[in-house]
């Protein structure tokens, strides 16, 4: 079955179409464990003290490029997810030359009446309880690997290191190409320009 995107009456159409994901994360002072190696007998020691404080990274990623961009905020809810995507429709299109098809999930934020959608942004919901189709999901443990197995005290050293690793990743969007670069997406995008 073909996927036909519908065009909105008296839209420009030669204006370039990119379709963007885009989701959260919740990522806070709740210790990320993962396997590492170790000397045989001896027990790795990962220190730790569970504390339950939170930021939330707001991810946008282009499936075709691995191009990103990324917001960490407070917490989440349609006033800071009408700002997140003011500041993204800025960064990725400040003259108004194309169409973004953002994928999202339908959290209550992204799909409320109430979200100021700026006019160069298409909001495409998934289906309900699809994670796999949302391409910022396998992006998630390459933002999560530069705090996993470290202990921080505060809230304010950890954001540190995730705006650090965000800025890394958006440095390095071959990384991010090769998590999110779903086949489909690539192909919808590419057959559409």
């Amino acid at each position: 079955m073909e996927t036909e995107f519908v065009k909105v009456e008296g839209e420009n159409t030669d204006k370039k179409v990119e379709i963007w994901a885009q989701d959260e994360a919740r990522l806070g002072l709740q210790p990320i464990l993962r396997r590492i190696w170790s000397p045989r007998g001896e027990r790795p020691i990962a220190k730790q003290i569970r504390k339950y404080q939170w930021i939330y990274a707001y991810s946008f990623v282009h499936p075709l490029t691995g191009k990103s961009f990324w917001l960490t905020l407070p917490t989440t809810n349609t006033i800071l997810m009408s700002m997140a995507l003011k500041e993204f429709s800025k960064y990725i299109d400040p003259e108004n030359e194309k169409i973004i098809i953002l994928l999202i999930d339908r959290a209550g934020w992204h799909v409320s009446k109430e979200l100021e959608i700026p006019k160069n942004i298409r909001i495409f919901p998934l289906p309900s309880y699809t994670p796999e189709l949302q391409p910022v999901e396998c992006g998630w443990p390459l933002l999560r690997e530069s705090v996993a197995n470290r202990y921080f005290d505060d809230l304010d050293k950890f954001e540190n290191v995730i705006v650090k690793r965000c800025a890394w990743l958006n440095k390095n969007p071959e990384t991010l190409k090769g998590a999110v670069g779903f086949s489909w997406i690539q192909e919808i995008e590419s057959r559409s320009n």
